[in-house]
């Protein structure tokens, strides 16, 4: 889609400020119920016209523009947003998926999503879950058995930055009769949209990018298909009960307003930080999707338009000095989220069991994970500098 299509959509589409006064933010709504002139409009209320709200836990008017903002941005028909990411995660897999059918996952996958399928999914729903990289066709083909019913994506996966094919995986998964979902939070609607490939559904955790203070936990379903979306996922929101709140979600519609802005000035930031990295004699290995050395470069451009401000790297020293090294940096907080105004700095598999780092392919237990905020790249530099010489 087209970047000013996009800032339209971000900045002025679906806001009808004739109806509040003028208002330039939408207002919140924060009632719980809507109330109607007669029995009869109440008990034949059609709650999926845009202007038909009766119950919060089925809809609100703040969090319904949120949905029309999203499904725009990401070319999708329909949207729901979701009270956090898990939430979405997990409604898409209990809306696709009954007892018997089989999941198809990427090994690189959200772990939090890995671990439901092994506590809930598999012994309390009897969902049968396996893994691939994703990065090999005829893998995915192989694995795909007669009762495959979803398959788990997330491109670029955020500890090592694999990417995928989407386009060719739609394309197999289709055939199979298969339901793709990706998560697609690293890129945003703005950098890469799943559906134009032929992907079905498409999550994003609001508390990420989208929402980009962190001050908010949210999640969001987007497809094309209306049907999916209605009978699926909505039912499923309705009566899981993960519902965002209309504060929430008038907070993810403030921070779109700037995501435009601050996607440049992350991506500018980490680029000049990747480069500083990937030129140091103590780094051995810089995974960022904006870097010509990605093994995957000629993809990313196929499929992406742009990168944000997270990626990893690894020392070319033993993995406690990992550890030392994030101990020292003073700009970057030490957390495990990302996509806010803030520089993050994490060793996300340090502490992880040998079977798991064999289930992941074996990759660098001292991988550093950053997340390169706006607190300016000089600064950051200097930061990263000074922690290097540390140890």
């Amino acid at each position: 889609m087209d970047i000013t299509r996009q800032q339209k959509i971000l900045m002025h589409d679906f806001e009808d400020r004739a109806r509040h006064y003028g208002a330039v933010a939408p207002p919140v709504y924060l009632n719980s119920l809507h109330v109607f002139p007669s029995f009869e409009q109440y008990a034949h209320a059609d709650t999926s016209q845009d202007d038909c709200f009766v119950y919060g836990r089925e809809g609100n008017p703040t969090t319904h523009l949120l949905e029309r903002k999203l499904a725009a941005l990401e070319g999708g028909e329909m949207a729901a947003v979701f009270a956090s990411g898990m939430a979405a995660a997990t409604s898409a897999i209990l809306g696709t998926c009954k007892s018997g059918d089989h999941v198809l996952c990427m090994r690189d996958a959200y772990q939090p999503v890995k671990r439901f399928m092994a506590e809930v999914g598999g012994p309390r729903l009897g969902i049968d879950i396996s893994f691939i990289t994703g990065t090999d066709l005829n893998e995915v083909e192989r694995a795909i058995r007669p009762n495959t019913r979803l398959m788990i994506l997330e491109s670029p996966a955020t500890f090592v930055f694999t990417v995928v094919d989407l386009k060719a995986i739609a394309e197999i998964c289709r055939r199979h009769h298969v339901i793709t979902y990706i998560d697609n939070t690293y890129c945003t609607p703005l950098f890469q949209n799943p559906l134009e490939f032929g992907i079905d559904l498409v999550m994003h955790t609001l508390s990420k990018y989208l929402g980009g203070h962190s001050d908010v936990i949210g999640g969001a379903l987007i497809a094309k298909d209306p049907e999916l979306m209605t009978y699926i996922i909505h039912s499923m929101r309705e009566w899981l009960g993960g519902v965002l709140g209309p504060m929430e979600g008038w907070l993810v519609l403030r921070g779109m307003r700037s995501l435009e802005a601050r996607l440049r000035c992350h991506q500018e930031n980490a680029m000049k930080v990747a480069t500083f990295l990937e030129a140091q004699p103590q780094v051995k290995q810089v995974l960022y999707t904006g870097l010509d050395s990605h093994p995957q470069r000629e993809l990313i451009r196929r499929q992406m338009r742009g990168h944000t401000g997270l990626m990893s790297f690894m020392l070319d020293r033993p993995p406690e000095d990992a550890v030392r090294f994030i101990d020292q940096l003073k700009l970057f907080g030490k957390g495990c989220s990302w996509g806010g105004f803030e520089s993050l700095a994490l060793c996300p598999l340090y502490e992880v069991s040998e079977e798991e780092i064999r289930f992941l392919g074996n990759p660098d237990r001292g991988l550093i994970r950053l997340h390169v905020g706006l607190e300016g790249a000089d600064n950051l530099i200097q930061d990263l500098s000074q922690a290097l010489e540390g140890i």
